[in-house]
Parts: C-alpha cells; sequence; structure tokens
C-alpha cells in the first residue's frame, strides 16, 4: 500500500471478535488474485475431514441481491472445491455446505467478479451462481443440514485493507432493524450522531452499530484548538419521506463562560458558498427507507479554553417533531497546526468546501488595471468602446502579428457596432438605449468593471448588464421582456468583424480553416456546440450565446450523460441557428431565434459571452529554454537529459492516486526540493475532472447528492461498485495500485477545495505548477488557480494537455475552444491525443494546435507528432513520455543556433522575412540579426518539392554575397546538406528542413 497510513484504523473497519482481519495465515494466503476470486472472503475452520460441513456466514452484505452472486470455497491446499451447496442466502447471512476432504482452514469468497474491457475503463460483472456439485454428492448430502458438522467461522478478510468493508457497511438484520423500530414506534425520524472516524457509506441500509446502539444521544469528540471538527448526523425515513429537513445550531459552552459562537458551525449539506463565491441553501429530502448523514462541523477558536464545550443542534423535517441532538466537544490543551488540514483523514478539509480563496478581482501577470474613459475600457492590448445600448460599438487591438509585441496604432475590429435586432411584422427594430448617454461603468476591481443600460427594441423592453475582465472576458446579460403580447419574426445578434479580422474560423461543427464564404449552423443538444472564434492571429473574437441555465457540460468521454442545455433563447425549440457570410465590406455573422410569440410581461434571457484575442503575447525564448520531461523519473538523468521542468502525473509513487496528490507528502517535498537544487521544476497532475476513491472526504460527497459527483449508471472497477451508492459516472482506472476514479459535476464546491489544496501543495510541497489534463472547471476556477499559485511563485507555471474533443462522444467540441476561456491563466498548451498532425492543414495547425493566436506556445503528442511541421511552431514532443518522444536532437541544434537569443517571425506575418515560391511550403524564420537565421521549413505539398526562398536580406541584416545556407545534421530529422543561395531546396512531403543562414568564413 502507499498510503502511509493504515487504511483500517483510519476508515474505522476494525471489527468486532471474530471479524478483524488478522496477519495470520492459518495456511492461507492473506493476499489473494482479486480477479479470480473477488475482493473479500471468510476464512473458516474444518477440524476433522467430512463428507459435507455446514457454515453459516454472517456477512451482514450492502449488496442487496446477494442471492444472485457466486460463492467460492477454496481448500487448505488452494484448490477450488466443486461440491458446493447454497442455503439462504440474503444480506444477513449465506449459509452454505461444502465438502471438507481434509482438514484446515477454508476460504470462502463470496464476491467474485470478471472485469472486462479496457484496463482503464474496466467493465466488472460479478459472477453468477452455478450448479458445480455432483449429483450423487448432494443426494448423500440430503436436506438435514442441521444435522451437519459445523465449519468454524474464523474471521472476514479483505484482499487489502482498503477494499475491506467497514463498520458502516455491515447491515443490521432485518430481527435487529424490527427490534429497534419497535423502540421507536410511529417514529418518521430516526437520528444518529456518528463522529468523522465513521463516515456514513450506506445510503439504503442502516448499519449494524447503529442498530444495537440505538437512534437517539448524543455527539462527543476532542479536538485540538484551532482544529476544524467534523461530524455526522445520520437521518434515517423509516417509515415515509422526510421533506425539507433542517439542522439548527446553538452556541457552544465551554469553561469560564467560554463560548464558541453558532456561528461557527456549519452543516454542508444545507449550503453553503458555491464556486464562484455566492452562499446557497440546498433543500434535503429524505425518500422512504434511505440514510440521509448530514456533515457538519465546528470551527474550533485557537485561543479557545481547554475544557468542555456543549451545546445542541436540532434537526427538523416538516410535520415532524423536532429532536435535539446534544454536542459535546473535549478541547485539548494542544494546538492544531493549519486546522489539523495536514492529515486528510481528520477531515477537517471539509471547511475548504465553503472556501474563497482568491475570489475577488485582482489582477494576475501580465495583465493589466482596466481603464476607462469616456466609454472606452482598454486592457493589455485591447480596447472596447460602448455604445449608449451597452453593446460594443467597437473593438480594437494592438498585437503585431508576431505575437512579441504591440503596434503603434490600433486596429480596428468591427465594421459596425454590434447589435441586437428584433423583427416583427412591423420592421426591424435595432435596440436602442432609454437615453442617449453612455452606460455609467463602475469599477469593481482592477481586473473587473460593469456596467448597466435599459433600452427597447420594438414590443420589447431591455435590461443589460455588462461585465468586462482584464483577460478580455466581456458578458452581456441582456434580458428581453415584451411589454405586450407580441408576435416575433426574429430576436436576433448581428456581429460584423472587418474582413480583414474574419481570416480563421472554428467551432459550429468547423474545425479550424480559413472562415467560409457561407455557412449555417443550428442548435443540436448532440453537439457541445453554443458559438465559435473568428479572428486572424494578432485580433480574433470568441463568442458563446447562452441563457440563465447555462451549466458547464462534461467533456473528455461524457458530454452526453450532462450535456449542454439549450438556451430557451437563442434555441427556441431547434428554430435558432447561425449565419456566417462573407460580404464586400464585413463578414457577417447572423445568431437568429426565429419566429416565436411572447406573452405581455414574458421575459427572455439572451446572453452573450465573448472574448478578445489574443489574450497575451507570447515569448519564444522562454518557451525555448524551458525544456519538459514528461515522466517522473531520477532528477538527475533528467538534468542530464538538458530537460528543466518535470511533470509528475498520477500513478506515480510521489503521486499515486488521481487528482488527490495530498497522501505522500513528506516524498513530494522531498523530491521537490531535490528538484531545486538541480534548477529544476516541478509540475504535479491535479485537475478536478475525477476524483479518485482514495479521497478520505468520497464517503461525504457522496452524501451531497449530485452536487460534486456527477449521476451516471454506476459500474466500473469493482471498488466504486461495491462501496458507493451506485448512482456515479466510473472514470479512469490505474491496474497497477487499483486506483479508480469517479467523475464530478462540472461546477462544484469541490472546486473551492481544489483551491485551498493547491494553496497547501504550494505552502507545503513546493510545487511549481500544474498539469492539466482536460480540465472540468470553467475560467471562474482557473483564475483562482492562478491567483493562489501566483502568491507563492513569482513565475508559476501551468500547461494544459487535451485529447482532441472534437469526436461523437465529446459533442465535436474544439479543444481550442473547449478551453478558450482558460487560456488567459496557461503557459502551455500540449494538444495532444487524437490530433491529426499529418492530414490538416497549415491553418489547422495554427489556430487548433499552436495556441499562437491565442497568447501561448506548446508541444506535440499523438505519434510524437511532426517535427518538421513542429518547429514552424516553435513545437516538439515531450522527453520522456514515449519511447519515440526525444527532443533532445532538436533542442541540441536549439543551442547551437541560439534560438533563445532569436526573434521568431512566423510564416503568417504579412512581411515574414523569408517565403518559399510555393503556397504549401512555408517558413518561419529564427532571426539574429546581423549575425544568423534559422530557417524552419515544412511541406504541405503532396510530393516530392523543390522550393526557391525569397529572401529579404535587410531584415535578416546579412549581404546575401556573404552568407552559406547550411543543414546540419540532427538525428531523426535531416541529414548534413549545403544550399546556394536561389538554389532549389528538395523537400519531401510532410517533412522539410532547418536551414542555418549565416555569415560565410
Amino acid at each position: 500500500m502507499l498510503v502511509q497510513r493504515s487504511a483500517w484504523v483510519m476508515m474505522g473497519v476494525l471489527l468486532a471478535a471474530p471479524m478483524v482481519l488478522s496477519a495470520q495465515t492459518d495456511g492461507v494466503h492473506l493476499r489473494w488474485d482479486a480477479q479470480a476470486f473477488g475482493n473479500h472472503r471468510y476464512l473458516v475452520k474444518v477440524s476433522a475431514a467430512e463428507r459435507a460441513v455446514a457454515v453459516t456466514l454472517p456477512w451482514r452484505r450492502r449488496d442487496v441481491h446477494p442471492e444472485q452472486v457466486a460463492v467460492i470455497v477454496t481448500g487448505p491446499d488452494g484448490k477450488v472445491v466443486g461440491n458446493v451447496l447454497r442455503g439462504v442466502i440474503d444480506q444477513a447471512q449465506g449459509q452454505l455446505v461444502f465438502e471438507a476432504s481434509q482438514p484446515g482452514t477454508y476460504a470462502i469468497y463470496y464476491q467474485p467478479y470478471v472485469s472486462n474491457g479496457r484496463s482503464n475503463y474496466p467493465t466488472v460483472t460479478y459472477a453468477k451462481p452455478a450448479e458445480t456439485a455432483d449429483a450423487g454428492w448432494a443426494r448423500k448430502v440430503g436436506k438435514r443440514w442441521d444435522k451437519l458438522p459445523k465449519a468454524e467461522v474464523l474471521r472476514y478478510e479483505a484482499v487489502d485493507d482498503f477494499d475491506a468493508y467497514t463498520l458502516m457497511e455491515r447491515t443490521a438484520t432485518p430481527q435487529e432493524l424490527q427490534a429497534l423500530l419497535a423502540k421507536h414506534a410511529n417514529q418518521a425520524m430516526l437520528l444518529f450522531p456518528e463522529t468523522r472516524d465513521n463516515s456514513v457509506r450506506m445510503f439504503d441500509a442502516i448499519p449494524e452499530r447503529w442498530a444495537q446502539r440505538g437512534a437517539g444521544g448524543a455527539f462527543s469528540d476532542t479536538a485540538l484548538r484551532g482544529e476544524y471538527l467534523s461530524f455526522q448526523v445520520g437521518v434515517w425515513a423509516p417509515e415515509r419521506a422526510l421533506s425539507n429537513v433542517t439542522a439548527t445550531f446553538t452556541a457552544l459552552k465551554g469553561p469560564s463562560d467560554a463560548e464558541i459562537p453558532a456561528q461557527a458551525l456549519t452543516s454542508f449539506n444545507l449550503g453553503g458558498v458555491d464556486f464562484t463565491g455566492k452562499p446557497f441553501t440546498t433543500r434535503v429530502d429524505v425518500a422512504k427507507g434511505r440514510v440521509q448523514p448530514l456533515w457538519m462541523g465546528v470551527d474550533v477558536p485557537a485561543d479557545a479554553h481547554p475544557g468542555v464545550y456543549r451545546g445542541e443542534v436540532t434537526i427538523a423535517a416538516e410535520g415532524v417533531p423536532a429532536q435535539v441532538v446534544p454536542i459535546s466537544v473535549t478541547v485539548g490543551d494542544g494546538q492544531a497546526v493549519a486546522h489539523g488540514d495536514d492529515d486528510p483523514f481528520k477531515l477537517t478539509r471539509l471547511r475548504w468546501l465553503n472556501s474563497t480563496l482568491a475570489q475577488d478581482d485582482t489582477l494576475v501577470k501580465p495583465f493589466t488595471a482596466i481603464t476607462a474613459d469616456k466609454g472606452t475600457l482598454g486592457i493589455l492590448g485591447r480596447q472596447i468602446t460602448l455604445g449608449a445600448n451597452g453593446l460594443p460599438a467597437q473593438m480594437a487591438t494592438r498585437f503585431d502579428e508576431r505575437m512579441t509585441g504591440f503596434n503603434k496604432q490600433w486596429q480596428p475590429m468591427l465594421a459596425s457596432p454590434m447589435a441586437i435586432v428584433v423583427q416583427d411584422a412591423s420592421g426591424k427594430h435595432a435596440l436602442n438605449a432609454s437615453t442617449g448617454a453612455l452606460p455609467k461603468v463602475v469599477q469593481d476591481g482592477p481586473g473587473k468593471v460593469h456596467w448597466q443600460s435599459e433600452g427597447q427594441a420594438g414590443a420589447l423592453r431591455s435590461e443589460l448588464t455588462g461585465t468586462l475582465e482584464a483577460d478580455g472576458t466581456l458578458t452581456l446579460a441582456v434580458t428581453l421582456t415584451a411589454t405586450q403580447a407580441a408576435t416575433l419574426d426574429d430576436i436576433r445578434l448581428e456581429l460584423r468583424p472587418r474582413n480583414d479580422i474574419a481570416r480563421y474560423q472554428l467551432g459550429l461543427g468547423r474545425q479550424g480553416e480559413l472562415a467560409p464564404a457561407s455557412y449555417d449552423w443550428k442548435w443540436d443538444v448532440q453537439k457541445n456546440q453554443d458559438g465559435a472564434w473568428i479572428g486572424t492571429v494578432n485580433a480574433g473574437l470568441e463568442f458563446h450565446l447562452r441563457d440563465e441555465n447555462y451549466q458547464r457540460p462534461l467533456n473528455t468521454n461524457f458530454y452526453h450523460q450532462q450535456p449542454l442545455r439549450m438556451p430557451t433563447s437563442w434555441s427556441n425549440g431547434g428554430q435558432g441557428g447561425i449565419r456566417l457570410r462573407a460580404g464586400q465590406g464585413s463578414y457577417a455573422i447572423d445568431a437568429f431565434s426565429g419566429a416565436r410569440s411572447m406573452k405581455a410581461g414574458e421575459s427572455l434571457h439572451y446572453d452573450i459571452v465573448m472574448r478578445v484575442t489574443p489574450f497575451k503575447t507570447i515569448d519564444p525564448s522562454k518557451h525555448f529554454a524551458e525544456r519538459f520531461f514528461h515522466k517522473y523519473a531520477d532528477l538527475d538523468a533528467i538534468k542530464a537529459d538538458g530537460a528543466n521542468v518535470v511533470n509528475i502525473h498520477h500513478a506515480t509513487p510521489i503521486n499515486p492516486w488521481i487528482n488527490y496528490p495530498f497522501l505522500e507528502a513528506k516524498a513530494m517535498r522531498e523530491y521537490v526540493d531535490a528538484a531545486h537544487q538541480r534548477g529544476i521544476k516541478v509540475k504535479i497532475y491535479d485537475t478536478v475532472r475525477e476524483v479518485s476513491d482514495r479521497a478520505p472526504e468520497l464517503p461525504m460527497l457522496e452524501s451531497l447528492g449530485h452536487e460534486v459527483i456527477s449521476a451516471g449508471k454506476g459500474g466500473g472497477f469493482s471498488w466504486l461498485q461495491e462501496h458507493l451508492d451506485g448512482d456515479y459516472i466510473a472514470a479512469w482506472h490505474v491496474p497497477e495500485n487499483r486506483d479508480a476514479a469517479v467523475i464530478n459535476a462540472g461546477q462544484s464546491r469541490w472546486h473551492n477545495y481544489y483551491i485551498e489544496g493547491l494553496d497547501w501543495l504550494a505552502r507545503n510541497e513546493g510545487i511549481d505548477g500544474l498539469y492539466l489534463d482536460d480540465v472540468a472547471y470553467d475560467r471562474t476556477t482557473m483564475k483562482r488557480v492562478r491567483k493562489v499559485l501566483q502568491a507563492h511563485r513569482a513565475e508559476p507555471f501551468i500547461d494544459l494537455h487535451s485529447a482532441s474533443q472534437y469526436n461523437p462522444r465529446d459533442g465535436y467540441i474544439n479543444s481550442v475552444l473547449l478551453y478558450m476561456e482558460l487560456m488567459p491563466y496557461i503557459d502551455r498548451l500540449w494538444f495532444g491525443e487524437e490530433f491529426d498532425y499529418e492530414k490538416t492543414s497549415a491553418n489547422y495547425w495554427l489556430t487548433e494546435i499552436s495556441g499562437i493566436p491565442y497568447g501561448l506556445m506548446g508541444e506535440m503528442l499523438q505519434h510524437d507528432g511532426n517535427p518538421w511541421r513542429g518547429m514552424l511552431f516553435g513545437m516538439t514532443n515531450r522527453l520522456g513520455w514515449s519511447e519515440g518522444s526525444d527532443p533532445r536532437p532538436l533542442w541540441k541544434a536549439w543551442d547551437a543556433f541560439g534560438i533563445s537569443q532569436a526573434q521568431m517571425i512566423g510564416w503568417w506575418v504579412h512581411d515574414t522575412p523569408v517565403r518559399t515560391d510555393r503556397k504549401d511550403v512555408l517558413v518561419t524564420s529564427y532571426v539574429r540579426k546581423g549575425k544568423s537565421t534559422l530557417l524552419s521549413i515544412a511541406s504541405w505539398a503532396p510530393e516530392k518539392v523543390g522550393v526557391k526562398l525569397d529572401i529579404d536580406w535587410k531584415q535578416l541584416g546579412l549581404d546575401p554575397r556573404k552568407v552559406k545556407l547550411n543543414a546540419h545534421a540532427i538525428d531523426a530529422f535531416q541529414p548534413e546538406a549545403s544550399f546556394a543561395p536561389g538554389a532549389a531546396i528538395p523537400v519531401e512531403p510532410g517533412k522539410g528542413w532547418l536551414i542555418t543562414v549565416e555569415p560565410a568564413g
């Protein structure tokens, strides 16, 4: 086991004799092959060889239909016993008769399973009962099993500590339930206080310990000063459903008039603070027969006087008498470190769920404070000018085409002001302001402003709230209300970017390419599509159409299990869509919603989220200096290979569990410290797309319904099926360490936990950043991620990997569009698995893979990429990821040339200094003016071609009469060669050259 402490102690699984898992072997192996026998067994002792022995296993199972699952008996020799008969098999017990041909210890495995499917997405099914007994032997056994010799039950065992059923998973028997209910006749709500050491794990049954202990009673526990103490009250509805369960706390009274105020106590299931920082409440109903744990917490003050603190929590439900649970907390003399958070198993971190850390409107690098001047809002390299109606009248950019700096002059992006148009029988009515004055811009902080405007469009009254953030995100919440009954032909958005801006387009079912002359798109829930990006390298516009019910869909294989909510306004029952049309003076984008009728007073929300790109400049010198080793490995070997940034995946010794990097803290700290001593940065894999079953908080998260854990059909790896309630989506599984995960909801308080967790990691582990693998959170959380890491690191480093999401299971969403909202806060891209580097165009590479139009650079992954085409964008593969991914020869060539001192001028720049005489063979120049230039040449030509170079020697600062063109030998890339200026250079299809233009002699 990789966990630092015994899971038996931490998860409360020590069972009363004879059920304790023991290190004794009794002639059988303590560990066994779970794939052959399952995860659970009983050991029974047979004193003498017998034709048949009987045994009753008191297994108290939580699976609902144990009679439908096979049982396997093995003898002292480990061989399977064929002669086995089954008696009464239910949740309480299992009656068996088996042949005992020799004395000794027999093992009875009672949940054997078969695992199929992909190893990382297993499909586990439980073996069905089968008749294996010989008919003659069965006849001799007869039906009087009570007369047979009895095998002695020794104990229960699990394949490992983590798989073992806990005390909270041993179900009460029907007789125990009957006795409990008799004591509480006509009581609709039974309460069971429980400490944090015994997380409630069953929601359709109560555990043996509750039935034997009885309902009611007090909660009592101990805590240190400054510790956050979590606890539970289990609510059981045995007779009928409970509606609107509530919890109310009193203050906890301590010694010498000391007090812990009621405000220091929290009930997590009943509400909290959401991932955007807004308070919320949750209605809790309990269905008949179900158990609902109410997780609670008390924040013990750091200066609390030692002693006993007493108070109450009152639990109530509609139409049910309220019940009081006394609370007693003994505060010790000791002082908790960081509220106790350094030990995840204490569950003090539950308070992180309601954290507002980094929930503010401050800035992160490189963004600058928003300026406002007479309706013109200034952000880094961009401007948005508002009209009186609150919509953008103009947008402009100063980013240069090289993406490394800014032009002196502003480049306008719109040919005409953005408009919302209502069309009816009387004509077109553009949204106009009630007054001609510009809306007042209110500064929320250096990183955010907002404004409001009221207006009219035909028979509709408008209320608009706009926000702009320093990264370039513009949100327009537009409410249109009918002042009278209205029949409308259309409500639409008209957006008119200039033709020189509308060069490329992606989204709406199109991959990155030149903007189409004409294109039509309609809403479809099977597609994760609600917007697009259109633009050129240094000026672009992303837009998304939403309403008040928007919720981020699931991604990465799970889109169809939580798809896009069709916006009532824009989609209009499938009538809505988007038209793209190239025009003479502008490019027309019309987002229409079609004909509809509105009642007087009826409102529709036409929300628009836009982002002005690029977000920031690129820094090729820094990019080429930061070299990745994408694998956990020996640090001296990593340094010797020339890498200086290491990405630590999950399923590694210092980060074993997916998206829960807290259980090997000491080992991680030692590795990070050792890396820093060698000048190597360390980034770890940690997202919230899914969470490992090893997270101690998982049972509590399950108690929140589907706030954190997504609804699903269950299944997956055996641990999930045996220890969760069945309503989840099974996610990634690592067979090597039996780590299984479930999919998290796209937006939840687990994001708050994640932010606090990153803060803890930065403070305690010294990590330099994150490796994000297809994340599930939105920009609200991404901003907080950046702020938290920036608070601890001068230059935090975040990179994002994505597999191509443009496929049916992911709803044909472009990865770059899916994650564009995160890109302002990311440093590098790695796009990625299933990206096609061979059959796609240079335009696709530029817009969908490179990240350059958005202010990022990256690397390649699928089949180790195409190194020749990659160099046009400064991209290689990553060292360490696979046997073929070896960028070291290119790194060596970079250093020999001095690429970190060069200016990168891409093939897309209108005045690029070097071109070829073919449009399908492109050149990016790395210029060290007056010294030498490295030419990256790559071909999209279908056959071998000879190309001539058209060189602007003045830009290179070189004399064409005094230069030589040399292709230095690079392993697995190119042979050594020399070319005369003006001579044809042979280029193989899909390949290219790195040619150094340098002064002769």
